[in-house]
């Protein structure tokens, strides 16, 4: 054995004849060297063996099952509270007045505890998320909305939402999604470190998108609809590189949802959630699908007046003093306002009686600034409204309707299964739903009608209004860009130069380092465009405006006392520039512009002509011409405006 000691560490040693690292002496001799040997070696070997195929899999698992233990801990609690909730209001007696304060004190007290609590924690949690999440998943990263408070937030706010049951009737889709993409920037933060990389952006946007599918596919155990759904509301553009990661995520969290009602007991096996039986031998008859389609277009239509009420709505409450007032200084109060006036109608001795929820009932619950989920309650809407038309078609064919000299009876619950996947798909521009009526009541018997209702409902809605999410969009003013919809606006003919920002501020490599210290202390742009000279404007590259401070500090003053000292001294000295690598011209066209802006994530863009710089291209200039092209002026000489600046 030969002993070698360095100065200031540790004794080590190494076996005669071996290759091997150095290990230390205590481990050198302690007990069994050569079996403590082998198992660190053979778990190195599986360690290796196992990192080969990447430790995307081992994160991803890892989200799926986090979420579904968070999903499942949120429905047991949040059922027990239901549970005591309605004991209570049984056995409080007969009198009327107790029964009232049962009824409406309860939700009122989770309500208001929900938006303080949430609020106090940080402003960004209420809501549903999603347009959050979209915005974020286009390359605009709102820190806030990813902080791991924000988490712990979303859910004991969500919690107490679902807790007051049918009288606040509120899901959970939105804001799980929301908290499933915080854990997938969580777990991807602890991935970087343990695996030692640098941060890596695309990365980061691949447990993203990963972490938006789970949280839907974590809510109702449906993977395949839980991926689309995701790709359809939250994304412009998806990567398919992406797909595998959202599916296998996916697919464990919606497992290990399941598999925990197992243990609990709570079913004999892995079924959908909301099992139905419907015959399989005729399903429906051929003269039916017009009675789906006729379905599908009453969705469409409601749906429209739905999104357009509730954006209309929702911008009253920004701009009308007392309500703004109300929601910006004390949120709890006016969710104590929106939860009594809510269970006050639906206190079942009284106007509940008749109904559980109306139209604009929904729209209310929508405004309560509180974590909560709104496809849910869209997803029930629709079902009314197909359940009520089959019940009248049954009452009117009760023998069903005759085809080929057979007649069967009409299944009204087949409708109830279109209506929901209809309207909730119209209200959030989405076909996906369509699939996921399948996957939560585990019957595909009715594929076809349900589809062609969600089709004729989708492309009602989508002439007609934005969708759910992107009014909520409009309304909070998110950095988002718009489609440009349509093909009679007049975008084709819209180039670069008709909208590009023309006062870009450029520094020349012959500029003098008094000039250039005049145009940085002047200015608090946070790059700058560095042309090759002021006559020719031929861009070089950018530089950063902290840089280029930073070494303007640190250089000695002696251009300072009469010596003839440029920029490109400056630059030459260490300060480093940026190149740039993709450019627009004046003559790129809207659609171009507005498909590299979405496909690469970008937030700012140069204009050259010619190789000299001629302006720059936000998403801010980006969004303003599509804006006024969507909406043009009243008079016909502004709307050609745009068209016609040069």
């Amino acid at each position: 054995m030969v002993l070698t000691q360095e100065p200031m560490e540790e004794l080590v040693g190494l076996c005669e004849g071996s290759v091997g690292k150095p290990v230390t002496l205590p481990e050198l001799w302690g007990p069994c060297p050569h079996v403590r040997q082998g198992i660190r070696g053979g778990l190195e070997w599986l360690k290796q063996r196992l990192f080969r195929v990447g430790e995307d899999w081992y994160f991803l698992a890892a989200l799926g099952v986090l979420m579904a233990l968070i999903s499942y801990a949120m429905n047991f609690a949040t059922g027990c509270v239901v549970q005591v909730h309605n004991w209570l209001y049984r056995e409080i007696g007969d009198s009327h007045l107790l029964r009232y304060l049962s009824w409406t004190v309860y939700p009122v007290a989770l309500l208001s505890f929900s938006s303080g609590f949430s609020q106090s924690i940080t402003a960004s949690s209420g809501g549903s998320g999603i347009p959050e999440v979209k915005t974020m998943l286009s390359g605009v990263i709102l820190e806030d909305y990813l902080d791991i408070k924000n988490f712990g937030a979303k859910v004991v706010g969500l919690c107490c939402t679902l807790a007051t049951g049918s009288t606040i009737f509120l899901g959970k889709v939105g804001p799980f999604t929301h908290m499933s993409v915080m854990m997938a920037a969580y777990l991807g933060r602890v991935r970087t470190k343990t695996i030692g990389e640098s941060e890596n952006k695309t990365k980061e946007m691949e447990m993203l998108v990963a972490g938006a599918a789970v949280g839907v596919a974590t809510v109702f155990a449906a993977p395949f609809s839980g991926v689309l759904f995701s790709i359809e509301v939250m994304s412009s553009h998806f990567s398919v590189w992406n797909y595998w990661r959202g599916f296998f995520a996916a697919t464990c969290g919606a497992f290990t949802f399941r598999l925990l009602a197992v243990f609990n007991s709570e079913q004999e096996t892995i079924t959908s959630i909301y099992k139905t039986s419907f015959r399989v031998d005729v399903p429906f008859d051929l003269p039916e699908i017009f009675f789906f389609v006729v379905l599908g277009a009453v969705c469409g239509i409601l749906s429209s007046a739905y999104n357009f009420c509730q954006r209309t709505f929702l911008g009253f409450l920004k701009t009308n003093r007392f309500t703004s007032q109300l929601l910006a200084t004390s949120k709890p109060l006016y969710a104590a306002l929106a939860a009594l006036i809510l269970a006050s109608i639906t206190y079942p001795p009284g106007v509940g009686r008749f109904m559980a929820s109306r139209f604009w009932m929904l729209i209310l619950a929508t405004t309560i600034p509180i974590p909560a989920g709104y496809f849910m309650p869209l997803f029930v809407y629709g079902a009314a409204i197909g359940r009520l038309m089959g019940e009248v078609l049954s009452a009117a064919f009760p023998e069903g309707i005759m085809s080929g000299g057979v007649a069967n009876p009409i299944m009204p619950g087949a409708y109830a299964l279109a209506g929901a996947a209809a309207f909730s798909g119209a209200v959030t521009h989405s076909i996906s739903t369509a699939l996921l009526a399948f996957e939560i009541t585990g019957q595909i018997v009715h594929a076809l009608p349900v589809l062609m209702a969600v089709l004729v409902a989708n492309a009602i809605s989508q002439s007609c209004q934005p969708s759910f999410y992107d009014g909520t969009i409009i309304v909070k003013k998110l950095p988002y860009l718009p489609w440009i919809r349509g093909r009679n606006i007049g975008s084709y003919p819209v180039t670069v130069g008709h909208f590009m920002n023309t006062s870009i501020t450029t520094l020349a490599k012959d500029m003098p380092l008094e000039e250039v210290l005049k145009v940085v202390t002047s200015t608090d742009v946070t790059r700058y465009v560095l042309v090759e000279s002021a006559e020719f404007q031929i861009l070089v590259g950018t530089v950063e405006r902290t840089q280029l401070m930073q070494t303007l500090q640190a250089e000695p003053a002696s251009w300072a006392l009469g010596q003839q000292c440029c920029l490109q001294d400056l630059l030459a000295g260490g300060c480093a520039t940026q190149p740039v690598t993709l450019q627009l011209s004046p003559e790129t066209s809207l659609h171009q512009t507005h498909n590299l802006f979405e496909l690469l994530n970008l937030q700012w863009l140069l204009v050259t002509s010619r190789g000299r710089a001629v302006g720059s291209v936000s998403w801010v200039e980006l969004k303003k011409a599509i804006s006024t092209l969507t909406n043009p002026p009243a008079t016909k000489e502004a709307s050609l405006g745009l068209q016609n600046k040069v």
